[in-house]
């Protein structure tokens, strides 16, 4: 006789938990792979989807040997100082107890109810997250950054920056021992992803002059599908957080559409207010705002605080953006795709605007037996502390990403260049890569991957000779 599930194992929930996470996967593999490649400058797609595409293989490597435990394992320095609050102990998670025994956050026991599905099912959710994280940082370097030193950074990042993060905040660390909140990462990914793709673009330096002013997309319905994946792949990115198929999780994707939709449109207006046009581009930027800026909220606010933040995390960023761009330090640094503006500056008023709305009668988990509820009481119900905490977890993100990105990219520096030779930032792809987007590297020479007709191998010229014959005849 034989059962198909451990005891502890919930069919429903780990069913939604790798589902969601396969729709956060698709975010990055393919979405924003083919968001940058289309959203770039012809001779920079294929340097900007390989940037994706690397980060998202060696993120999993680093999160499988050790990133996992270092975000969500016992802490490195035990007991109950500061120091047991930062991080936690790097450790593998291959083995057969840790991939098919029960899930567990260490800190967190008592603090949520037990959860229902494997530590791999968790491994993986968590991995998704952690894999986009640098590639949305890339986003502040394209065009430019030597994929040498991507190769190198990208590791280190995950290592030193995003699990200490992770830690602090979802991991039961310091930062969440004070009471911050980030439902499901506006400040672990999207204002640390926002904040070092800054730092990053100011300390590999800019695009060639020629890029800068003419930066113009090359295939912006591309763009649009990769944005489309991003927006319907966030069902999953806000949708699993809960870590159960529960109430919570339905209000946090509705709020997150709801969001997303206001924040398109009002971007969409306020382009049509100061140009006239609508712009494609532009109600791309809108969703991303709405989008990040309701991730730290989605489970905590009501449907009014969700259209709040839509409009709050629009406006502002597409003020920065639009009127500021151009203004002391944002003129100085090369924010290729304006990542400060649409993850950091979104990312921020979502954490903040958590501390104000959150929505005590929107409840993460049910409480039992004389246990209260678990939910989360913002400013506008009482609780000003919680805008407190939200803030002082905003400063400390920043500060440490922004501060550890630039060491890490001066160590790299020291190594190999961060910014590539001017021959490669003259021609990309062709040269950087030896490949280009589509067939116009052949007449000028360049060397490439798929140049020239397709010869097909021996065995492939067996399987294609009849049919030629055939049409031949």
């Amino acid at each position: 006789m034989f059962v198909p599930d451990p005891s502890y194992l919930s069919p429903g929930d780990n069913s939604w938990q790798l589902t969601a996470a396969t729709f956060v996967g698709l975010q990055s593999v393919p979405g924003l792979a083919i968001l940058y490649g289309g959203v770039v400058k012809k001779k920079w797609a294929i340097n900007s989807a390989m940037m994706a595409f690397y980060a998202f293989a060696m993120v999993l490597i680093v999160w499988s040997l050790w990133g996992f435990r270092m975000g969500f394992g016992n802490p490195l320095v035990p007991g109950k100082g500061f120091l047991s609050g930062i991080v936690g102990a790097p450790q593998s998670v291959l083995t057969s107890i840790m991939e098919q025994g029960q899930a567990s956050i260490p800190l967190l026991n008592g603090a949520m109810p037990n959860i229902r599905f494997p530590e791999s099912s968790m491994v993986y959710f968590q991995f998704v997250f952690a894999a986009i994280t640098p590639i949305i940082l890339a986003g502040g370097v394209l065009g430019r950054m030597n994929f040498k030193a991507w190769m190198i950074f990208v590791p280190l990042w995950s290592t030193l920056v995003y699990s200490v993060n992770a830690f602090m905040l979802w991991g039961g660390g310091w930062l969440a021992q004070m009471g911050a909140v980030d439902f499901s990462g506006g400040y672990v990914i999207h204002v640390a992803a926002g904040v070092s793709g800054f730092v990053a673009a100011a300390v590999v330096g800019p695009r060639l002059k020629a890029d800068r002013e003419n930066f113009k997309p090359n295939n912006l319905i591309m763009a649009l599908a990769g944005a489309g994946i991003l927006w319907l792949g966030w069902n999953g990115f806000n949708g699993g957080d809960p870590y159960f198929a529960n109430a919570d999780a339905a209000s946090a994707i509705f709020n997150t559409n709801l969001a997303t939709a206001v924040a398109l449109v009002a971007w969409l207006f306020m382009d049509m207010f100061n140009t006239g046009k609508a712009s494609l581009v532009g109600s791309i930027n809108g969703m991303i705002c709405g989008l990040v800026a309701i991730t730290p909220a989605a489970g905590y606010v009501n449907g009014y605080g969700a259209i709040i933040i839509g409009v709050v995390a629009s406006v502002i960023p597409w003020l920065t953006m639009n009127k500021l761009g151009n203004v002391g330090i944002f003129k100085k640094v090369d924010d290729t795709l304006g990542v400060v503006h649409t993850h950091a500056f979104a990312g921020a008023i979502g954490g903040l605007l958590t501390g104000i709305l959150a929505d005590p009668n929107i409840v993460e988990y049910i409480g039992v037996k004389g246990t209260a509820n678990s939910s989360i009481t913002g400013w506008l119900y009482g609780n000003p502390h919680q805008f407190v905490v939200q803030l002082i977890a905003l400063l400390v993100i920043v500060a440490y990403d922004g501060v550890l990105t630039f060491i890490i990219l001066k160590l790299i520096g020291l190594v190999v260049p961060l910014r590539m030779p001017d021959e490669e930032l003259r021609r990309g792809d062709p040269v950087a890569h030896g490949e280009s987007a589509d067939d116009t590297g052949a007449e000028s020479g360049e060397p490439s991957g798929h140049r020239g007709p397709l010869v097909p191998s021996p065995a492939m010229a067996q399987v294609l000779s009849p049919r030629m014959s055939e049409s031949d005849g």
